[in-house]
């Protein structure tokens, strides 16, 4: 077996990346989405890469974000000092904010931060910053431009959007802890796990030649769909299709994929959308992606690896 790389952001994201940690352990690698990233109160928020933290070193609450057992004394109080009402934080999940704060005031990268918080929670797979430099996904909408952190936690993605910007992306510099995991010779696969297309996995791609670095690897490169029975099983993904006019679908979220994956699962739901699919050039695997359990986790990463394989092994098959 070789190495994996996965494009995770998201509670579904990270539910699937640590799946695939069940299965590879420290032969995986996470590049995870800090577009959504936001400064609050002087502190540095990642909430994405927090997520998979949370979930990965098995802490996580049932909402993903935060960890088990959390409470609010710091934000009550804070509301009491005349501070603001949102976001909501909870005590337990200031510490990463605050030590990222310190490690940034000692000129420490945030990919050396969060690796130094994956050793501390006994988590053996890599999880990467996109980038160390700072990218932030602004949405276009018929309120103006905003951030995402403001179109989500300040307006609770109301208004309606008509587009995306990734601030930064373009000369931001892929980590050379992410190059190393993209260029390892036994590089296997890519997964881009279940997530919100516009602001979970694009900004990541958008990281100056990450997605050119990907595809000029060769290796099969599969996502899994964020969208069940025409919705969206949590988050915002449905809803932003619809306002820029896509019906949400199966066939919508891989058509955001157009030309840059080889695979794409599907669930059993939406098997009456698989041709479709294919008539984009993309292979189709119907499986059970509703990860409610982490023996469902587990099984889906395996059945997406396996989906891997089998891409492989008919391109080497057909090069014969």
């Amino acid at each position: 077996m070789g190495t994996v790389v996965a494009l995770a952001a998201q509670f579904g994201g990270a539910k699937l990346a640590d799946g695939l940690y069940r299965l590879r352990g420290r032969d995986l690698a996470i590049i995870a989405n800090t577009g959504d990233d936001y400064e609050h109160l002087g502190l540095p928020f990642s909430p994405d890469l927090d997520t998979l933290l949370y979930t990965l070193a098995g802490i996580s609450s049932t909402a993903g974000w935060e960890p088990e057992g959390e409470t609010r004394a710091v934000h009550g109080m804070l509301k009491v000092l005349g501070g603001p009402d949102r976001p909501v934080l909870g005590d337990k999940s200031l510490a990463t904010a605050l030590l990222r704060a310190e490690g940034f005031a000692n000129d420490r990268r945030l990919t050396e931060v969060t690796l130094d918080f994956c050793r501390r929670l006994g988590i053996t797979a890599r999880l990467l910053p996109m980038s160390d430099e700072p990218v932030r996904t602004h949405v276009a909408t018929d309120q103006g431009t905003m951030s995402f952190h403001e179109y989500h936690s300040t307006h609770g993605c109301e208004p309606s959007a008509r587009g995306f910007l990734y601030m930064g992306a373009e000369d931001a510099r892929v980590s050379d802890e992410a190059l190393d995991a993209l260029h390892a010779a036994d590089l296997e696969a890519v997964v881009i796990c279940p997530a919100n297309p516009y602001h979970g996995i694009r900004p990541i791609l958008e990281v100056g030649g990450m997605r050119e670095l990907i595809r000029g690897r060769g290796v099969p490169v599969i996502a899994v769909t964020p969208i069940v029975g025409g919705k969206a099983l949590r988050g915002s993904a449905g809803k932003l299709m619809r306002d820029l006019g896509k019906e949400p679908s199966a066939l919508a979220a891989a058509g955001e994929y157009l030309r840059f994956i080889d695979g794409f699962v599907i669930d059993r739901e939406d098997l009456a959308a698989a041709q479709s699919v294919r008539s984009l050039g993309i292979e189709v695997l119907a499986a059970n992606t509703v990860m409610r359990t982490p023996e469902d986790r587990k099984a889906l990463a395996r059945t997406v690896l396996e989906f891997a394989a089998a891409i492989r092994d008919s391109r080497m098959a057909e090069a014969r």
